[in-house]
């Protein structure tokens, strides 16, 4: 007879069928093994994401886990491109799986899509509390050369930020960005919820000679640029096609270029028109677009193979695993020169930060480190620096840490019970708040 399962402490809401809440997700779960007993946690999300988690873990299951698979219908309103729509339509599916599952927490892998229903005040259901994980603030930066639209953003940020944080169903934000926190602290009288979580490399992987197939396939003699995930507008992906057709011959002759993951449909056709445009103006220019989701020894391969990473976003405010994969690998980077990436590649000396949004400029990046080599475009130990104590163990222990109550206790290295210290280390410059709370 099967045992019911056990009603879980924490459930932890992830819609997204693609991206890095997977990864997350494995890490909470390994973190979770190092309590005594096992705290029981439950994963609700997409089914592809289900599958692949039960898939991992069944040769050695954590007990007291629980994997979900939300409806297709609600994995659909929560991704929805608007994101007052997406908002909404999460606290909706957190407030129901609380209430299905029993448990008393949830956790929202991604909280900035909740800073409208947060701000709103609706209600989560007696005795309940969320908290979750901010990618993007962005109203601590410094005054600089800013668009219209990011003064609107920013604003409109401000506001929902002052009223959420008074949600009493609330209890902690845990911020990328650990330059926010303090920010949060002077400015927003519920600012003591925001706390730093670092933002975790990948374990190193191990690479077969399967997995080094697709790095392989690049010619030798060239420098070797990689550029991986989910393939969509934001990530650059037209943008480097475009600054690749700017590069002279000679430029083009010495680079090998590999674009690798899923191809964001809204923009296939913008892709293949740009690549068939390459292939007849700039033949000496060898390039190799992979659409399909790379196993992780795969893309460690790809990494370990490369020159430079390649993290040419667009105005992208938020953090990037880019970085540590890079990082943790020994590779530079080549990435734009705004919000919290461009301040993380300047101040840690990780590769270039160029207006990725010029094409000339990012061609003539390209052209730069082809000519430079890696050596010369990161010192390995500024990266080696940089990548040190953000591990997976640091993110989960900042996540379940608050678990850790009497009669819990955590083994090998991470929180003593009731210790929730933030860890600190990208040492940002951010704009110093007003000193007055609001």
């Amino acid at each position: 007879m099967t045992r019911p399962a056990p009603t879980p402490r924490l459930l932890v809401l992830e819609p997204m069928p693609q991206g890095h809440g997977r990864e997350w997700l494995r890490h909470l779960a390994e973190g979770a093994r190092r309590f005594e007993p096992v705290p029981p946690l439950a994963f609700a999300v997409a089914p592809p994401v289900a599958e692949s988690l039960r898939a991992e873990l069944a040769a050695a299951p954590l007990p007291g886990l629980s994997i979900l698979s939300l409806s297709e219908a609600e994995v659909a309103r929560c991704s929805d491109r608007r994101l007052a729509v997406s908002g909404l339509a999460r606290w909706a599916t957190m407030r129901r799986w609380l209430a299905r599952t029993g448990a008393p927490e949830g956790l929202f892998l991604e909280l900035d899509h909740l800073s409208l229903p947060l701000a709103l005040g609706l209600p989560l259901g007696a005795g309940r509390s969320v908290s979750g994980i901010l990618f993007r603030p962005s109203v601590h930066y410094e005054p600089g050369v800013w668009r219209h639209r990011d003064w609107r953003r920013d604003l409109r940020k401000d506001l929902l930020y002052r009223r959420m944080l008074r949600h009493p169903a609330l209890t902690r934000v845990l911020s990328l960005d650990e330059g926010f926190p303090a920010f949060a602290r002077a400015r927003y009288r519920r600012g003591d919820k925001v706390e730093a979580l670092v933002d975790p490399a990948f374990p190193l992987a191990g690479i077969t000679g399967e997995d080094r197939k697709l790095a392989a396939s690049a010619p030798a003699g060239r420098a070797l640029f990689v550029l991986f995930g989910v393939l969509a507008e934001r990530k650059g992906v037209p943008a480097l096609l475009r600054a690749l057709a700017r590069l002279d011959a000679a430029s083009a002759g010495r680079i090998a270029v590999i674009v690798a993951g899923v191809v964001d449909p809204a923009i296939g056709d913008e892709l293949r028109d740009l690549l068939a445009r390459l292939a007849a103006g700039r033949p000496e220019l060898w390039i190799r677009l992979e659409d399909r989701r790379l196993a992780a020894g795969e893309l460690a391969a790809l990494v370990e193979a490369s020159d430079a990473v390649l993290a040419p976003y667009q105005r992208f405010v938020g953090s990037s695993g880019v970085l540590l994969w890079a990082a943790s690998r020994g590779r530079p980077v080549i990435a734009q020169d705004y919000g919290l990436v461009g301040r993380l590649v300047r101040e840690h000396g990780l590769g270039l930060a160029v207006d990725t949004t010029d094409p000339a400029a990012l061609a003539s990046a390209l052209a730069t480190a082809a000519l430079r080599g890696r050596a010369d475009l990161a010192d390995p130990a500024a990266l080696a620096r940089f990548v040190a104590g953000r591990t997976p163990e640091a993110f989960a222990d900042g996540v379940l840490g608050p678990l850790a109550g009497p009669g819990i206790l955590l083994t090998r290295q991470g929180f003593a019970a009731g210790d929730r210290k933030a860890t600190s280390g990208h040492g940002l410059a951010t704009r110093p708040a007003a000193d007055h709370r609001v």
